[in-house]
């Protein structure tokens, strides 16, 4: 008897069956075909749901992206927590995946194509988030700074840059007084109180 599923769980099953794929061989090293023979389905009906490998890869991290921000949009439209402790529980939201296989090949060499989409979904989609909290803020007179949005995307694309590969391999010293600068220049940048900002430490993994 052939079992029908509806078009999400079909959708998803390909997802998942690309993103271990994409873990095990790269996004170059996979090929549709791959994919197909790893779900068991027809290659009419993977193309019903994306139009390419490229498209897959979209969704992925599309997928991701929304398991990463969505808690922190609920605690930022939390008006009942103080700002400082909604800023870094949000952040502590979007700093945890239940997908460390992805996010980590994602980071491999091959994989090239996807770490740039996903650092692009992620400079749209935090700023919007932090910029709410952030915001109510500047109200309360926590914070002093004229452009939050801009600010916010300018922080997430050093990090992106500066906290991604580049820091881990630096020794640990050199680590923690990049980590440091990071910190001490976030007050400035939100106008707020020297050490404000001290919290953002447990972000960073220093066991090593």
């Amino acid at each position: 008897m052939r079992i029908v599923k509806d078009a999400a769980e079909r959708k998803n099953e390909i997802l998942d069956a690309a993103e271990t794929l994409f873990s095990q061989k790269g996004f170059d090293g996979t090929s549709i075909s791959d994919i197909i023979e790893k779900v068991g389905v027809a290659r009419g009906t993977v193309y019903y749901h994306f139009k390419s490998k490229e498209d897959i890869m979209d969704s992925l991290i599309d997928r991701l992206n929304m398991r990463l921000l969505s808690a922190a949009k609920e605690i930022a439209a939390d008006k009942n927590i103080p700002v400082f402790e909604r800023l870094f529980k949000a952040l502590m939201a979007m700093n945890a995946t239940d997908s460390e296989d992805l996010t980590e090949h994602i980071h491999k060499p091959q994989n090239a194509l996807m770490h740039q989409k996903s650092h692009l979904a992620m400079l749209e989609g935090i700023p919007p988030i932090l910029t709410e909290i952030v915001e109510d803020g500047i109200k309360e007179g926590l914070f002093d700074m004229p452009y939050p949005y801009e600010t916010i995307e300018m922080i997430i694309a050093h990090v992106n840059t500066v906290f991604d590969n580049y820091i881990d391999n630096l020794p640990l010293e050199e680590r923690i007084k990049r980590i440091e600068a990071f910190i001490f220049n976030l007050d400035r940048l939100f106008g707020a109180k020297p050490g404000s900002f001290a919290p953002v430490i447990q972000l960073f993994n220093l066991e090593n």
